[in-house]
């Protein structure tokens, strides 16, 4: 079953561009011999201070992967940034659950919505007009409720 997951690591700043490049290559590559998966999103957000020292590092290269695959496509990725020299701390986080969440709660939300006001004699969905005013309506640009200014 595919998964979407975040795939954050840290090279170290004695890393040059084109080994940061590499890295991402190895990860393309497992990926890409595992036939199980794609990298959606490649984002380096460069040469960063860290938050706290890790061994001699006060600075580390940033980069942060979308990956779309498997668990044990995760997994074996895992086990090869664990023995990876230049990367100084890595971090795989399974987002799509996070994603789930949020859409139930949206959908319990709406759910509840449409009951409450089906109960008030309403239709389930809210209509054109319908609802707390918008910043445009009943403003124009002499004051807040239409009011003139003295000025």
């Amino acid at each position: 079953m595919e998964r979407r997951y975040e795939l954050a690591y840290v090279v170290s700043p004695d890393a040059t561009d084109e080994q940061v490049t590499e890295i991402h290559g190895q990860v393309a590559a497992i990926i890409e011999r595992m036939g199980v998966g794609r990298i959606e999103q490649t984002d380096n957000w460069g040469r960063r201070r860290l938050a706290y020292e890790i061994g001699r590092h006060k600075e580390g290269t940033y980069v942060v992967e979308t990956i779309v695959g498997t668990g044990e496509l995760m997994k074996e990725i895992d086990r090869r940034f664990k023995v990876t020299d230049l990367i100084i701390r890595h971090l795989v986080v399974r987002v799509d659950e996070a994603d789930a969440v949020a859409e139930r709660a949206r959908s319990r939300r709406t759910e509840t919505s449409r009951r409450r006001r089906v109960a008030r004699g309403l239709s389930p969905d809210r209509q054109p007009g319908e609802g707390q005013r918008g910043d445009d309506e009943d403003r124009d640009d002499r004051g807040s409720q239409g009011a003139e200014v003295d000025r």
